[in-house]
């Protein structure tokens, strides 16, 4: 069994090959990581950065993307606003989406992390404060952080997956990926 941890930069897509568009220039794992046979368990949006686990063993693959195995998955949150406790209790219990109630998350406020630096750079107003956030979810709906945090009055400005289960991002620099 191979599983290989990449830390998928901004902009990357969470496939090997871009189907959308014929002769597309976005960037996908192809241009990243050269394993033959591992397929990504779960996906990351192309404005998402951090941990993307890619694996050749169909059921880990399904343990760790389907919502029934309850594996936590923790995100690093820059979000435009203050978070005032009501929001963070809000998220703790869990949202009514579009799409129907999220489970509880695990929310908290944090330091500002030592991440890498984005490109591009995360746009900032002056005039309105940024916070980040640690949330961990056991679920991953289509952009689902993005819309929890909206829902709170809490938009993203960026979003960097740190860990799946016990797995995480320490000393993997983006675009590099190392095998466990």
């Amino acid at each position: 069994m191979t599983v290989i941890l990449f830390n998928k930069p901004f902009g990357v897509l969470s496939q090997f090959t871009d189907r959308g568009t014929e002769g597309s220039a976005r960037p996908t794992l192809s241009r990243y990581v050269d394993v033959k046979g591992v397929y990504p368990a779960g996906r990351l949006d192309r404005d998402s950065e951090g941990l993307l686990v890619l694996t050749d063993d169909g059921r880990l693959q399904a343990r760790i993307a389907d919502p029934r195995h309850k594996r936590p998955k923790t995100y690093l949150v820059q979000v435009e606003g203050t978070p005032d406790e009501a929001s963070l209790e809000a998220l703790r219990r869990g949202v009514v989406l579009k799409d129907g109630p999220t489970r509880p998350a695990r929310a908290r406020l944090i330091a500002p992390p030592a991440l890498w630096p984005r490109d591009p750079p995360v746009r900032f107003r002056k005039s309105v404060p940024d916070a980040w956030l640690e949330l961990s979810l056991t679920e991953g709906r289509n952009r689902q952080v993005r819309r929890m945090c909206a829902h709170v009055g809490l938009p993203c400005l960026r979003l960097v997956r740190w860990s799946v289960g016990d797995w995480t991002l320490d000393g993997i620099a983006p675009g590099t990926w190392r095998r466990v």
